[in-house]
């Protein structure tokens, strides 16, 4: 078995779509990023890259390569999956913890549920999702921007 940890932070900014864990989340800011900036994903990502030995999501799909511009996290989510079976793993579960003042959501936490295990075809006992706050404390709690830790359990196929 191993075991990888992500973390992944971005700023909110006005005029971005806010994307996490693959879905569209109503609010009047977005995450600013070279990608969707959907920091569930980018977060999952380097959990499972870590977990397999692979690196990370940086040296992966650099934010330098213009291929990667406006990309759906969710895509690199499983392309970095994909790696990690081909090395021979495969997902027993994952934990993830976002961190954010605003908006609430656990109303979403479902959904994104739904969308991360149906694009990974894995089990809903194998993804678990929370919300918190950083009770108004920092950068997080003054609501500039979100951040979310993940970990992963790869077990060999």
């Amino acid at each position: 078995m191993r075991i990888g940890q992500g973390y992944d932070v971005h700023r909110l900014e006005s005029g971005r779509k806010l994307i996490l864990g693959g879905v569209e989340i109503p609010f009047e800011k977005g995450l600013l990023g070279h990608s969707d900036a959907d920091a569930v994903c980018h977060a999952l990502t380097d959990a499972v890259l870590g977990a397999a030995g692979l690196g990370s999501i940086g040296q992966h799909f650099p934010n330098t390569d213009p291929c990667y511009k406006g990309i759906s996290s969710l895509i690199l989510l499983k392309q970095a999956y994909i790696l990690a079976q081909k090395a021979g793993y495969t997902l027993g579960n994952a934990d993830v913890v976002i961190m954010a003042e605003a908006p609430k959501l656990m109303p979403h936490v479902p959904h994104m549920l739904a969308t991360l295990t149906t694009a990974l075809e894995l089990p809903a006992h194998a993804l678990h999702i929370k919300a918190t706050t950083h009770e108004g404390l920092g950068a997080i709690g003054r609501g500039e921007g979100i951040a979310v830790s993940a970990v992963c359990l790869l077990v060999p196929i």
